[in-house]
Protein backbone atom coordinates (compact mmCIF):
# COMPACT_ATOMS: atom_id res chain seq x y z
CA UNK A 1 0.00 0.00 0.00
CA UNK A 2 2.80 2.29 0.67
CA UNK A 3 3.92 1.97 -2.65
CA UNK A 4 0.56 3.31 -4.28
CA UNK A 5 0.73 6.28 -1.55
CA UNK A 6 3.95 7.24 -2.95
CA UNK A 7 2.55 6.48 -6.62
CA UNK A 8 -0.70 8.73 -6.16
CA UNK A 9 1.34 11.65 -4.21
CA UNK A 10 4.62 11.84 -6.94
CA UNK A 11 1.48 11.81 -9.83
CA UNK A 12 0.21 14.32 -8.08
CA UNK A 13 3.03 16.05 -8.33
CA UNK A 14 4.36 15.19 -12.15
CA UNK A 15 1.28 16.40 -13.05
CA UNK A 16 1.73 20.03 -12.10
CA UNK A 17 -0.33 22.01 -14.27
CA UNK A 18 -3.18 20.14 -14.26
CA UNK A 19 -3.28 19.89 -10.26
CA UNK A 20 -2.71 23.66 -9.64
CA UNK A 21 -5.83 24.49 -11.93
CA UNK A 22 -7.95 22.37 -10.18
CA UNK A 23 -6.25 23.64 -6.89
CA UNK A 24 -6.27 27.45 -7.73
CA UNK A 25 -9.83 27.06 -8.51
CA UNK A 26 -11.24 25.25 -5.26
CA UNK A 27 -9.01 27.51 -3.55
CA UNK A 28 -10.60 30.48 -5.03
CA UNK A 29 -14.29 28.85 -3.96
CA UNK A 30 -12.52 28.26 -0.23
CA UNK A 31 -11.08 31.66 0.25
CA UNK A 32 -14.99 33.09 -0.67
CA UNK A 33 -16.48 31.03 2.33
CA UNK A 34 -14.05 31.58 4.25
CA UNK A 35 -13.93 35.81 3.45
CA UNK A 36 -17.88 35.42 4.20
CA UNK A 37 -17.10 33.92 7.67
CA UNK A 38 -14.37 36.66 8.59
CA UNK A 39 -17.20 39.02 7.30
CA UNK A 40 -19.74 37.01 10.08
CA UNK A 41 -16.69 37.60 13.03
CA UNK A 42 -15.75 41.01 12.12
CA UNK A 43 -19.21 42.30 12.55
CA UNK A 44 -19.84 40.34 15.64
CA UNK A 45 -16.56 41.63 17.33
CA UNK A 46 -17.55 44.90 16.09
CA UNK A 47 -20.66 44.94 17.58
CA UNK A 48 -21.57 42.13 19.91
CA UNK A 49 -18.47 42.24 21.67
CA UNK A 50 -19.04 45.97 22.48
CA UNK A 51 -21.15 44.74 24.95
CA UNK A 52 -20.20 43.34 28.67
CA UNK A 53 -21.70 40.52 30.24
CA UNK A 54 -21.33 42.40 33.59
CA UNK A 55 -23.21 45.56 32.66
CA UNK A 56 -26.84 45.69 32.03
CA UNK A 57 -28.46 48.72 29.84
CA UNK A 58 -31.05 50.72 30.54
CA UNK A 59 -33.68 52.49 28.00
CA UNK A 60 -37.14 53.73 27.86
CA UNK A 61 -39.90 51.16 27.92
CA UNK A 62 -40.70 50.50 23.94
CA UNK A 63 -37.36 52.01 23.20
CA UNK A 64 -35.29 49.56 20.51
CA UNK A 65 -32.15 51.71 20.58
CA UNK A 66 -30.36 54.28 22.71
CA UNK A 67 -31.36 57.17 20.10
CA UNK A 68 -34.57 56.53 20.25
CA UNK A 69 -34.56 56.20 24.29
CA UNK A 70 -34.91 59.14 27.01
CA UNK A 71 -34.40 58.51 30.55
CA UNK A 72 -34.86 62.05 32.28
CA UNK A 73 -32.35 63.31 35.43
CA UNK A 74 -34.62 62.64 38.27
CA UNK A 75 -35.26 59.04 36.78
CA UNK A 76 -31.21 58.33 36.76
CA UNK A 77 -30.65 59.80 40.14
CA UNK A 78 -32.97 57.22 41.39
CA UNK A 79 -31.21 54.55 39.04
CA UNK A 80 -28.22 55.20 40.70
CA UNK A 81 -29.02 55.14 44.53
CA UNK A 82 -30.19 51.38 44.25
CA UNK A 83 -28.16 48.53 45.59
CA UNK A 84 -26.50 45.90 43.82
CA UNK A 85 -24.78 48.47 41.86
CA UNK A 86 -21.16 48.55 41.74
CA UNK A 87 -18.97 51.23 43.14
CA UNK A 88 -15.77 53.07 42.51
CA UNK A 89 -12.65 53.28 44.40
CA UNK A 90 -13.78 56.65 45.37
CA UNK A 91 -17.52 55.12 46.17
CA UNK A 92 -18.98 57.02 43.28
CA UNK A 93 -21.89 54.56 41.51
CA UNK A 94 -21.08 53.32 38.66
CA UNK A 95 -24.35 53.88 36.77
CA UNK A 96 -23.54 56.00 33.65
CA UNK A 97 -25.77 58.65 32.51
CA UNK A 98 -25.02 58.53 28.75
CA UNK A 99 -26.61 60.89 25.77
CA UNK A 100 -26.11 59.05 21.72
CA UNK A 101 -26.63 61.53 18.91
CA UNK A 102 -25.69 61.58 14.96
CA UNK A 103 -23.32 64.42 13.49
CA UNK A 104 -22.36 63.99 9.85
CA UNK A 105 -18.35 64.26 8.85
CA UNK A 106 -16.88 64.20 5.49
CA UNK A 107 -14.88 61.40 5.28
CA UNK A 108 -11.13 61.57 3.97
CA UNK A 109 -11.17 60.42 0.20
CA UNK A 110 -14.85 60.13 -0.16
CA UNK A 111 -17.27 62.37 -1.97
CA UNK A 112 -20.15 62.24 0.93
CA UNK A 113 -20.72 62.60 4.18
CA UNK A 114 -21.47 59.60 6.77
CA UNK A 115 -22.82 59.79 9.73
CA UNK A 116 -20.98 59.37 13.22
CA UNK A 117 -22.34 58.25 16.50
CA UNK A 118 -21.33 61.11 19.46
CA UNK A 119 -21.66 59.92 23.09
CA UNK A 120 -22.18 61.93 25.77
CA UNK A 121 -20.53 60.48 28.50
CA UNK A 122 -18.48 59.99 31.83
CA UNK A 123 -14.43 59.50 32.24
CA UNK A 124 -15.81 56.50 34.55
CA UNK A 125 -17.34 54.74 31.19
CA UNK A 126 -13.83 53.68 30.99
CA UNK A 127 -14.11 51.16 33.84
CA UNK A 128 -17.40 50.14 32.31
CA UNK A 129 -15.68 49.30 28.99
CA UNK A 130 -11.96 47.84 29.49
CA UNK A 131 -12.00 46.71 26.28
CA UNK A 132 -11.61 50.73 25.59
CA UNK A 133 -8.18 52.23 26.29
CA UNK A 134 -6.73 55.47 25.73
CA UNK A 135 -4.52 55.14 22.41
CA UNK A 136 -2.84 58.77 22.21
CA UNK A 137 -3.54 62.41 24.09
CA UNK A 138 -5.84 62.35 27.15
CA UNK A 139 -9.19 62.21 28.26
CA UNK A 140 -11.98 64.99 27.68
CA UNK A 141 -11.76 67.27 30.56
CA UNK A 142 -15.63 67.35 32.48
CA UNK A 143 -17.36 70.11 31.92
CA UNK A 144 -15.45 71.42 28.94
CA UNK A 145 -16.05 70.97 25.21
CA UNK A 146 -12.88 68.52 24.78
CA UNK A 147 -14.36 64.93 23.31
CA UNK A 148 -11.79 62.00 21.86
CA UNK A 149 -12.55 59.82 19.06
CA UNK A 150 -11.95 56.19 18.40
CA UNK A 151 -9.29 55.23 16.53
CA UNK A 152 -11.20 54.43 13.12
CA UNK A 153 -12.89 57.82 13.37
CA UNK A 154 -9.34 59.37 13.80
CA UNK A 155 -8.06 57.22 10.57
CA UNK A 156 -10.70 57.83 8.11
CA UNK A 157 -12.29 61.26 9.25
CA UNK A 158 -9.78 63.36 11.25
CA UNK A 159 -6.37 63.34 9.10
CA UNK A 160 -5.47 66.47 10.85
CA UNK A 161 -5.25 64.21 13.85
CA UNK A 162 -5.04 65.84 17.90
CA UNK A 163 -6.53 69.17 18.22
CA UNK A 164 -8.55 69.26 15.17
CA UNK A 165 -12.17 70.60 15.64
CA UNK A 166 -15.33 69.55 15.23
CA UNK A 167 -18.77 70.83 15.16
CA UNK A 168 -20.95 69.30 17.23
CA UNK A 169 -24.47 70.63 18.06
CA UNK A 170 -24.53 74.13 18.46
CA UNK A 171 -20.45 74.48 19.32
CA UNK A 172 -16.75 73.48 18.30
CA UNK A 173 -15.04 70.64 20.08
CA UNK A 174 -11.04 69.77 20.25
CA UNK A 175 -9.97 66.65 19.79
CA UNK A 176 -8.07 66.05 23.18
CA UNK A 177 -7.65 61.81 22.74
CA UNK A 178 -7.43 58.80 20.45
CA UNK A 179 -9.25 55.70 21.96
CA UNK A 180 -8.88 52.22 20.71
CA UNK A 181 -11.63 49.84 21.17
CA UNK A 182 -10.23 47.02 20.03
CA UNK A 183 -12.12 46.51 16.73
CA UNK A 184 -15.77 47.15 18.43
CA UNK A 185 -18.06 49.65 17.61
CA UNK A 186 -16.57 52.37 19.93
CA UNK A 187 -13.82 52.37 17.26
CA UNK A 188 -16.74 54.02 15.55
CA UNK A 189 -17.59 56.99 18.20
CA UNK A 190 -16.85 60.12 19.22
CA UNK A 191 -16.96 60.49 23.38
CA UNK A 192 -17.33 63.43 25.09
CA UNK A 193 -18.45 65.55 28.29
CA UNK A 194 -22.89 63.99 28.87
CA UNK A 195 -23.54 67.37 30.44
CA UNK A 196 -22.01 69.78 27.96
CA UNK A 197 -23.28 67.69 24.77
CA UNK A 198 -27.00 68.02 26.06
CA UNK A 199 -26.60 71.92 26.73
CA UNK A 200 -24.72 71.81 23.08
CA UNK A 201 -27.80 69.83 21.82
CA UNK A 202 -30.46 71.18 23.83
CA UNK A 203 -31.67 68.23 25.62
CA UNK A 204 -32.95 67.67 28.71
CA UNK A 205 -32.78 63.44 29.44
CA UNK A 206 -30.16 61.48 28.37
CA UNK A 207 -30.55 58.09 25.80
CA UNK A 208 -29.64 55.49 28.50
CA UNK A 209 -27.95 54.68 31.65
CA UNK A 210 -25.51 51.83 31.67
CA UNK A 211 -25.03 50.06 35.21
CA UNK A 212 -22.19 47.59 36.26
CA UNK A 213 -23.96 45.19 38.52
CA UNK A 214 -21.86 43.87 41.69
CA UNK A 215 -22.92 40.34 40.56
CA UNK A 216 -25.36 38.25 39.00
CA UNK A 217 -27.87 38.32 41.69
CA UNK A 218 -27.92 42.31 41.55
CA UNK A 219 -29.36 42.10 37.99
CA UNK A 220 -32.09 40.50 38.72
CA UNK A 221 -32.38 42.46 41.72
CA UNK A 222 -31.93 46.14 39.72
CA UNK A 223 -34.45 44.16 37.61
CA UNK A 224 -37.12 43.20 40.00
CA UNK A 225 -36.78 46.92 41.22
CA UNK A 226 -36.82 49.29 38.32
CA UNK A 227 -40.07 46.79 37.39
CA UNK A 228 -42.04 47.46 40.46
CA UNK A 229 -41.54 51.63 40.35
CA UNK A 230 -43.86 53.16 38.20
CA UNK A 231 -41.94 56.83 38.54
CA UNK A 232 -39.32 55.00 36.36
CA UNK A 233 -41.32 53.26 33.38
CA UNK A 234 -37.73 51.93 32.20
CA UNK A 235 -36.73 48.13 30.49
CA UNK A 236 -33.10 46.51 31.81
CA UNK A 237 -31.17 44.53 29.43
CA UNK A 238 -28.08 43.02 29.39
CA UNK A 239 -25.53 45.31 27.10
CA UNK A 240 -24.20 41.95 25.26
CA UNK A 241 -27.55 41.44 24.49
CA UNK A 242 -28.90 44.94 23.10
CA UNK A 243 -25.58 44.82 20.89
CA UNK A 244 -26.17 40.92 19.87
CA UNK A 245 -29.79 42.01 18.85
CA UNK A 246 -28.59 45.15 16.79
CA UNK A 247 -26.23 42.60 15.07
CA UNK A 248 -28.59 40.19 14.40
CA UNK A 249 -30.46 41.38 11.08
CA UNK A 250 -27.45 42.90 9.50
CA UNK A 251 -25.27 39.73 9.88
CA UNK A 252 -28.34 37.54 8.63
CA UNK A 253 -28.39 39.66 5.56
CA UNK A 254 -24.27 38.68 4.95
CA UNK A 255 -24.72 35.73 5.84
CA UNK A 256 -27.39 34.66 3.60
CA UNK A 257 -25.75 37.07 0.43
CA UNK A 258 -22.36 35.28 1.14
CA UNK A 259 -23.40 31.86 1.41
CA UNK A 260 -25.73 32.31 -1.77
CA UNK A 261 -22.50 32.95 -3.61
CA UNK A 262 -20.51 30.48 -2.42
CA UNK A 263 -22.97 28.07 -2.92
CA UNK A 264 -23.45 29.27 -6.55
CA UNK A 265 -19.39 28.74 -6.69
CA UNK A 266 -18.69 25.38 -5.00
CA UNK A 267 -20.71 23.92 -7.31
CA UNK A 268 -18.85 25.29 -10.74
CA UNK A 269 -15.35 24.16 -7.96
CA UNK A 270 -17.16 20.56 -8.02
CA UNK A 271 -17.94 20.27 -11.49
CA UNK A 272 -14.69 21.74 -12.20
CA UNK A 273 -12.78 19.31 -9.78
CA UNK A 274 -14.92 16.32 -11.14
CA UNK A 275 -13.56 16.84 -14.82
CA UNK A 276 -10.49 17.50 -13.62
CA UNK A 277 -10.19 14.23 -12.13
CA UNK A 278 -11.89 12.20 -14.86
CA UNK A 279 -9.24 13.97 -17.52
CA UNK A 280 -6.46 12.23 -14.57
CA UNK A 281 -8.20 9.36 -15.23
CA UNK A 282 -8.34 8.90 -19.10
CA UNK A 283 -4.28 10.01 -18.98
CA UNK A 284 -3.52 6.94 -16.91
CA UNK A 285 -5.85 4.16 -17.98
CA UNK A 286 -2.71 2.28 -18.82
CA UNK A 287 -0.96 3.01 -15.41
CA UNK A 288 -4.31 1.57 -13.58
CA UNK A 289 -4.24 -1.40 -15.65
CA UNK A 290 -0.64 -1.96 -14.93
CA UNK A 291 -1.44 -1.51 -11.32
CA UNK A 292 -4.32 -3.92 -11.52
CA UNK A 293 -2.22 -6.69 -13.32
CA UNK A 294 -0.04 -6.16 -10.59
CA UNK A 295 -2.34 -7.45 -8.14
CA UNK A 296 -3.81 -4.35 -6.73
CA UNK A 297 -7.39 -4.92 -5.71
CA UNK A 298 -9.62 -2.13 -6.91
CA UNK A 299 -10.23 -0.81 -3.39
CA UNK A 300 -7.02 -0.26 -3.42
CA UNK A 301 -7.57 1.62 -6.58
CA UNK A 302 -10.56 3.71 -5.26
CA UNK A 303 -8.36 4.62 -2.21
CA UNK A 304 -5.42 6.40 -4.21
CA UNK A 305 -7.57 8.46 -6.49
CA UNK A 306 -9.37 9.30 -3.32
CA UNK A 307 -6.34 10.29 -2.01
CA UNK A 308 -4.83 12.35 -4.64
CA UNK A 309 -8.55 14.53 -4.50
CA UNK A 310 -8.43 14.92 -0.87
CA UNK A 311 -4.40 15.95 -1.48
CA UNK A 312 -5.54 19.05 -3.65
CA UNK A 313 -8.38 19.64 -1.43
CA UNK A 314 -5.99 19.98 1.45
CA UNK A 315 -3.71 22.31 -0.32
CA UNK A 316 -6.28 24.48 -1.87
CA UNK A 317 -7.24 24.76 1.90
CA UNK A 318 -3.99 25.74 3.43
CA UNK A 319 -4.22 28.14 0.29
CA UNK A 320 -7.38 29.59 1.35
CA UNK A 321 -6.75 30.19 4.81
CA UNK A 322 -3.35 31.97 4.01
CA UNK A 323 -5.53 34.50 1.81
CA UNK A 324 -7.94 34.62 5.07
CA UNK A 325 -4.67 35.80 6.91
CA UNK A 326 -4.08 38.66 4.46
CA UNK A 327 -7.38 39.75 4.23
CA UNK A 328 -7.19 40.17 8.19
CA UNK A 329 -5.52 43.69 7.89
CA UNK A 330 -8.67 45.08 5.68
CA UNK A 331 -11.09 47.47 7.14
CA UNK A 332 -14.52 47.66 5.38
CA UNK A 333 -17.16 49.94 6.80
CA UNK A 334 -21.34 49.80 6.57
CA UNK A 335 -23.74 51.45 7.71
CA UNK A 336 -24.99 50.28 11.12
CA UNK A 337 -28.67 49.48 10.94
CA UNK A 338 -29.44 49.96 14.25
CA UNK A 339 -27.78 53.73 14.59
CA UNK A 340 -27.79 54.63 10.83
CA UNK A 341 -24.24 55.50 11.58
CA UNK A 342 -20.88 54.38 9.90
CA UNK A 343 -19.62 51.28 11.63
CA UNK A 344 -15.75 50.56 10.68
CA UNK A 345 -14.68 46.87 11.10
CA UNK A 346 -12.27 44.13 10.16
CA UNK A 347 -12.37 41.15 8.68
CA UNK A 348 -11.43 38.43 11.37
CA UNK A 349 -10.37 35.18 11.23
CA UNK A 350 -10.76 32.92 13.96
CA UNK A 351 -9.70 29.10 14.57
CA UNK A 352 -13.46 28.22 13.56
CA UNK A 353 -13.19 29.89 10.09
CA UNK A 354 -10.61 28.21 9.48
CA UNK A 355 -11.16 24.91 10.25
CA UNK A 356 -14.86 25.30 8.21
CA UNK A 357 -12.86 26.31 5.43
CA UNK A 358 -10.61 23.35 5.21
CA UNK A 359 -13.74 21.20 6.31
CA UNK A 360 -15.40 22.36 2.71
CA UNK A 361 -11.87 22.24 0.62
CA UNK A 362 -11.43 18.47 2.07
CA UNK A 363 -15.88 17.75 1.38
CA UNK A 364 -15.89 19.48 -2.01
CA UNK A 365 -12.60 17.96 -3.53
CA UNK A 366 -13.98 14.71 -2.14
CA UNK A 367 -17.40 15.10 -4.07
CA UNK A 368 -15.86 16.25 -7.40
CA UNK A 369 -13.00 12.75 -6.47
CA UNK A 370 -15.87 9.86 -5.77
CA UNK A 371 -17.17 9.87 -9.23
CA UNK A 372 -13.73 9.57 -11.01
CA UNK A 373 -12.44 7.36 -8.85
CA UNK A 374 -15.40 4.77 -9.26
CA UNK A 375 -14.37 5.00 -12.58
CA UNK A 376 -10.44 4.29 -12.36
CA UNK A 377 -11.41 1.53 -9.94
CA UNK A 378 -14.07 -0.50 -12.13
CA UNK A 379 -11.90 -0.30 -15.73
CA UNK A 380 -11.28 -3.75 -16.91
CA UNK A 381 -7.52 -4.54 -17.34
CA UNK A 382 -7.84 -5.94 -20.19
CA UNK A 383 -8.87 -2.56 -21.87
CA UNK A 384 -7.13 -0.40 -19.86
CA UNK A 385 -3.87 -2.33 -20.66
CA UNK A 386 -4.59 -1.65 -24.75
CA UNK A 387 -5.34 1.85 -23.96
CA UNK A 388 -3.26 4.50 -26.51
CA UNK A 389 -0.85 6.18 -24.13
CA UNK A 390 -0.72 9.46 -23.26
Amino acid sequence: MKLLWAYSARTVWVRSSTTTLAMAGLALVSLILLAVLMLGNGLDRALIESGSSENVLLLRKGATTEIASGIYRDQAHVVGTLPGIARTMTEQSLAIPELVALISLAKTGADSPSNVVVRGTQPDALLLRPQVTLQEGRVWQPGTAEVVVGSQIAKRFLPGGLGTSLKIGKGEWRVVGVLDAQGTAFDSEIWGDVNQLMASYGRDSYSSLTIRASDQAAVQQINEIIGADARLMLQVKHERDYYREKSLTMATFIHILGFTFTLIFALGATLGGTMTMYGMVASRTREIGMLRALGFPRSKILAVFLLESLLIGASAGVLAIGGGTALQFITLSTMNWGTFSELAFRLTLTPGSAVTTMAFALVISMLGGIPPAIRAARLPVANALHAPGR
